[in-house]
């Protein structure tokens, strides 16, 4: 059963992307090899998300995501140690813990976004009783539904006609979201089903109430769209919100009865840069993760709605609390006193680099506040990331693999930051030995309409 929930949190979203193919992977990729990255495709079937891993993976996801199989496929060619555990230290919505308990290991994540630590917490707890699940949750859309009713409102869209005002967050809470991210009257359809659920609280089956909440929000319910960047769709005046919401329990406990019993999957809610907090010496046998890349991609925009709506955060202050203890990876989460700089302060290709960004704004005479940034999470990145790698190195069994989904960026002024390159380097310098860097999948960027590459770094730790 997971352990260390947070409140509940998440987001749901699908991943679409191009069909690569692979050979085997060369190993041994040494220093003298990094300039000439590795062509290698990881699989030979879709990046999607396949209907056969549907369970549990479905419950929440985020856009992007890196499908199930790439994980099996990794453990499968890598191994998972001798006894140790799977980490995953930035877990995300738990893809990784789900297929480790799946092929029953036990597994460890580290997530610092409270939404997506919510999410891997209850995917990876999978002890509710379907049926008790099914019959709390029809009793509470009872409870939600006659609320409506009394007051004029249908869960049927375009159906109401309210006799008293409608529901609203506080202003605190409001300014947080992305205008019209939901209208109306379906957020106070959703604030009456929270309160209902709220009224019937039950322990065992609370999160993954709630987590269906949070899976219905964005899209469904709300009018939001995934991009790859969040931004608003087509507007709705009215959704159905209890319907969907059961629809979405009845596919979670649809999925318990085929699960194994399996090892512990534990959830932190904690900063990878400091894994010593969370960790026993020599026991992690495998990684696979996918840190942020760094962009200008504000990671938390893409669940904060179904964050405030669920209560995990109602004012900016508690939100810039939470954003701290995440990698620097957007100029949204630079902040005064930032210092992971200092763990990359001999890497020139690293410092190089900022240094090119920074004369690049300096020629074209930017001057907001967001790029004069830009330079600084080049520096700040990388160094969380060393932080990171070094931090690691006493909880990992000698001949651990670490497995890292990275991408290249080309969003400050168009330069191109070579994550998987870059991070091998430090990798190298700190111990590690680089086996691979293998193309998982292409993306086109925004800004130049050039194939960006997302790369599976591999790394061995043989001390």
């Amino acid at each position: 059963m997971a352990t260390e929930h947070s409140p509940y949190q998440g987001s749901p979203y699908v991943c679409t992307d191009k069909t690569l193919r692979t050979p085997a992977v060369p190993k041994n990729l040494g220093s003298q090899a990094l300039a000439a990255r590795s062509e290698i495709l990881v699989s030979d079937s879709s990046n999607n998300i396949r209907d056969e891993d549907r369970s549990i993976h479905d419950w929440y996801r985020f856009v992007l995501s890196f499908p199930p199989h790439l994980v099996r496929e990794y453990l499968a060619r890598l191994g998972s140690g001798q006894d140790g555990l799977i980490l995953d230290p930035f877990c995300g919505t738990g893809t990784t813990l789900v297929e480790a308990m799946k092929l029953r290991h036990s597994s460890v994540g580290f997530e610092a976004s409270p939404m997506a630590h919510f999410a891997s917490a209850t995917k990876t707890d999978w002890s509710p009783e379907p049926q008790r699940l099914i019959k709390t949750a029809e009793r509470i859309a009872s409870i939600a539904d006659a609320e409506l009713q009394g007051a004029g409102i249908s869960d049927i869209p375009d159906q109401s006609t309210p006799t008293s005002p409608l529901r609203t967050l506080v202003p605190d809470a409001a300014k947080l979201l992305i205008r019209d991210s939901i209208s109306p009257l379906p957020l106070h359809k959703v604030l009456v089903l929270i309160d209902a659920i709220k009224s019937q609280y039950d322990a065992d089956l609370h999160d993954h109430l709630m987590l269906a909440v949070a899976r219905i929000l964005p899209t469904m319910v709300g009018n939001l769209k995934f991009g790859p960047e969040v931004g608003l769709g087509k507007i709705k005046p009215d959704a159905a919100v209890i319907s969907k919401w059961l629809d979405v329990v009845a596919m979670i406990a649809g999925d318990l009865p085929d699960l194994p019993r399996t090892p512990d999957s534990r959830v932190v809610l904690g900063d990878a840069r400091d894994p010593a907090q969370y960790l026993e010496k020599r026991s992690i046998g495998a990684i696979f993760t996918s840190p942020p890349y760094p962009n200008e991609k504000d990671y938390t925009r893409t669940t904060r709605l179904e964050s405030v709506l669920l209560g995990l955060y109602g004012d900016m202050a508690q939100l810039r609390g939470y954003k701290q203890n995440l990698l620097r990876s957007n100029t949204r989460n630079i902040y005064k006193g930032d210092n992971d700089s200092r763990a990359i302060a001999g890497f020139e290709s690293v410092i190089t680099l900022a240094q090119e960004i920074e004369q690049r704004r300096l020629d074209l005479g930017k001057t907001s506040g967001f790029e004069k940034n830009y330079h600084k999470v080049v520096l700040q990145y990388f160094g969380g990331m060393a932080l990171h790698l070094e931090g690691l190195r006493p909880f990992l069994q000698k001949g651990a693999t670490l497995s890292y989904v990275v991408g290249d960026q080309a969003s400050f002024f168009r330069i191109m930051i070579r994550t998987g390159h870059l991070l091998a380097e430090i990798a190298e310098r700190l111990g590690y030995n680089v086996e691979s860097i293998d193309l998982f999948r292409t993306r086109l960027a925004t800004a130049t309409k050039a194939q960006l590459r997302e790369e599976v770094l591999v790394l061995r730790w043989n001390h």
